[in-house]
């Protein structure tokens, strides 16, 4: 399951020492320091055709790190809409990225992540995942005709679990914390499995990046501020630097202040901003009805730090009580979303009135998946 591949498809180095990605094989971190890949030029935004009904992210594959004849695995994903709302006087637009394919944002990532690994010869995968993740990677496997098995947190919720195992996916279920599964998907790495990391590996951002040319196209000028939840930050990490392309391409004069919503139960981000260093020390991985972002050590941890500094923006940890409550006053609201998306509602209350216009929150995943009250997990 080795290819050799040309610079454009694998444009990529290890973030600590600089080396190239391997030109065979699939490493999800540096085989020499065990840095994280990142991409070794900026993204562009050079569209193929405007935007428009079933466009389809497709249209941005000069984004992408695909060979022009890889063949593109698709469901549909992307041209979300993006809804005006008010909220305590002001307009503010939420982004209904619930609305993809599979109920969340995953699928911007995963069809580039899946049409690369097609492209490159992969035929069976592995990956872990709360949920949102696993259920997005099983979809797209589904539809590009590979083999994957999901390692899932034993309190992932009963719908996410099912929606992987009906894609096809098998599912293992492992006892413990989030990172008890990212434990258990490494010993199959280890043994030689392909692991479709949507953390690790840079392709999704990409694929992320989309989501900034979307609101871009939709607003026809750039956010003042995006609030997102954030866990590995992918969403965060991406769309930065969509809008970091629409910057160089002259469309844009800033690009936008990030607000990165955490669990307290589960923040820290939060607490290195709060405490600096010394914030790890007292952030723990606690049970959160926001099972989504339950990620102790984000493996990108210091390029969301640098972005949220670069962009004046914050994090913000909201408790497991107000997280409930945003969820209902979404619902109000007409949107269904799960605890995890729903934890951007207090911190949109709490920090309005501090934020530039337009205002833009992006909503992850949908109700469906997850409808249990008050059991944190």
């Amino acid at each position: 399951m080795t290819a050799v591949a040309s610079g454009l498809s694998r444009p990529f180095h290890c973030a600590s020492c600089r080396r190239p990605y391997p030109e065979h094989g699939f490493p999800h971190i540096c085989t020499q320091c065990g840095g994280v890949y990142e991409f070794d030029r900026p993204l562009t935004y050079q569209p193929s055709q405007p935007a428009g009904p079933m466009a389809g992210l497709d249209r941005f594959r000069t984004t992408f790190p695909l060979e022009p004849e890889a063949p593109f695995i698709t469901l549909g994903e992307g041209d979300t809409p993006l809804v005006p709302v008010e909220v305590d006087g002001r307009t503010v637009y939420f982004k209904c990225d619930f609305l993809n394919p599979t109920g969340s944002f995953k699928d911007r990532g995963t069809s580039v992540l899946l049409s690369w690994l097609k492209a490159q010869g992969a035929s069976e995968v592995v990956e872990d995942s709360s949920g949102n993740a696993g259920a997005s990677l099983a979809a797209y496997a589904a539809r590009a005709g590979i083999e994957a098995r999901l390692f899932v947190p034993d309190y992932a919720s009963g719908p996410k679990r099912a929606q992987i195992e009906a894609y096809g996916a098998e599912v293992v279920r492992i006892l413990g914390p989030r990172s008890a599964a990212s434990e258990a998907v490494l010993r199959q790495v280890e043994a030689g499995a392909v692991y479709a990391s949507h953390a690790h590996l840079p392709h999704g951002l990409a694929g992320m990046a989309t989501l900034a040319f979307e609101l871009f196209e939709q607003l026809g000028t750039a956010p003042g501020a995006v609030l997102a939840p954030v866990g590995q930050g992918t969403l965060l990490l991406g769309a930065h630097l969509g809008f970091e392309a629409l910057q160089q391409a002259g469309l844009i004069e800033t690009v936008p202040q990030w607000v990165a919503v955490q669990a307290l139960a589960c923040a820290p981000l939060w607490g290195v901003l709060q405490g600096g260093a010394a914030g790890l020390l007292w952030t723990k991985e606690r049970p959160t009805v926001a099972e989504g972002i339950r990620i102790l050590r984000p493996h990108r941890g210091d390029a969301i730090l640098r972005v949220i500094g670069e962009t004046r923006g914050r994090a913000v940890a909201v408790e497991e009580g107000e997280i409930l409550e945003g969820r209902a006053e979404l619902a109000l609201r007409g949107f269904l979303v799960e605890p995890t998306s729903a934890v951007v509602w207090p911190a949109l209350v709490r920090e309005l009135p501090e934020l530039a216009d337009p205002v833009v929150v992006v909503l992850t995943g949908a109700g469906y998946k997850d409808m249990r009250d008050g059991e944190a997990r």
